[in-house]
């Protein structure tokens, strides 16, 4: 498969700007693999899709307020930094994209806060668009770092030409959210209410937690034609025992297993042993999947609409078959479904 296999027509008004009114009454698409059928739903109708053991796997991951602005010195000139990865606690060094970039030179100071309380050195041009900067405050690492959310605001999608509101703190978060690391939300994960839970857990469905913070890797553009040339960044993975034994019950059972989000997917994928049970697993990964692939664990996953080129939408294609999502994304174009990170769902089963 090549990178131009992944490229069609998307139009700017499909990119969804705010999110649904109801987080579980977003439209949802549900593609049957075998079948090769596209029925159209709410969210909401999930709950017809499984069963009594059936097997869930979210992201637990918890998106932290990554973006903040800034005033260079001298200049004063407004900086905005984009907190990608904490590098170093005690000595508060954090890997953070800046825009614009061609303003940023090492050395230079950036204050933060109307009472500039918090600094900003920069001591490394890392790559073309990073940079690593040293925080210089007072106070303890507990107060560094509540100073840190204090002056920060969630980081929703650059295309959302919009300010942040103070919904978008809320709605740009799931709903299980637990662990904080990511500075993008696993944004299949937004449609489930706490309703939707309840109604699947009555149901009989388990849940299966994983961790993976999600970086802006995940959303980097494919820059080489040849996919097998392209490489993901790193991003923090922790699968714990408990959630290995959950879904390796169900694998025994042939229950279905459902990866809500793409992430969960890479998750678990990074984790499997040689007999395609989930192991425990406690590190990084940069694993990029697309076509062919063949998937160990989960048999139906969840996922949102993909703009093209996306790394997302190469894993979507090796999920569901590329004729088949091709077929799906014609479908969804036609039919006005929103795309991107508060847009509406797809279900493949």
């Amino acid at each position: 498969m090549k990178l131009s296999h992944f490229q069609f027509n998307l139009p700017t008004e499909l990119l969804a700007e705010f999110p649904a009114e109801n987080r579980d009454e977003s439209r949802l698409m549900v593609i049957n693999r075998a079948k090769k059928t596209i029925e159209h739903k709410l969210f909401k109708d999930i709950i017809n899709y499984f069963d009594d053991g059936d097997v869930m796997i979210m992201n637990n991951t918890k998106v932290f307020p990554a973006r903040l602005y800034g005033n260079k010195e001298k200049t004063g000139a407004r900086i905005e930094v984009f907190l990608l990865r904490e590098l170093n606690a005690e000595q508060r060094l954090w890997d953070v994209l800046v825009d614009p970039a061609r303003k940023i030179r090492i050395g230079n100071k950036l204050y933060f806060g109307d009472d500039d309380s918090l600094v900003a050195e920069v001591i490394d041009n890392t790559t073309s668009r990073g940079r690593t900067l040293r925080f210089l405050y007072d106070g303890s690492y507990e107060e560094f770092r509540l100073k840190l959310r204090d002056l920060g605001e969630t980081p929703i999608p650059k295309y959302i030409n919009r300010e942040v509101t103070p919904e978008d703190e809320e709605r740009y978060q799931t709903i299980y959210a637990k662990v904080e690391g990511a500075v993008a939300a696993p944004t299949a994960g937004l449609h489930f209410s706490k309703h939707l839970l309840k109604r699947l857990e009555i149901k009989g469905v388990n849940f299966a937690e994983v961790t993976l913070h999600v970086g802006l890797g995940t959303f980097n553009p494919v820059e080489v034609e040849d996919l097998s040339k392209h490489k993901m960044d790193s991003e923090e993975l922790i699968v714990s025992q408990e959630a290995c034994d959950i879904v390796n019950a169900a694998k025994i059972r042939k229950s279905r297993i459902c990866c809500v989000g793409t992430t969960t997917m890479r998750a678990i994928e990074s984790s499997v042993s040689s007999n395609n049970t989930l192991n425990p697993f406690n590190g990084w990964t940069n694993k990029f999947i697309f076509p062919p692939y063949d998937f160990s664990i989960a048999d139906c996953m969840i996922t949102n609409f993909h703009t093209p080129k996306s790394t997302l939408l190469m894993m979507i294609s090796a999920f569901c078959g590329h004729d088949l999502m091709k077929k799906a994304y014609e479908e969804a174009i036609k039919e006005k479904y929103k795309f991107y990170s508060y847009g509406d769902a797809m279900l493949i089963i």
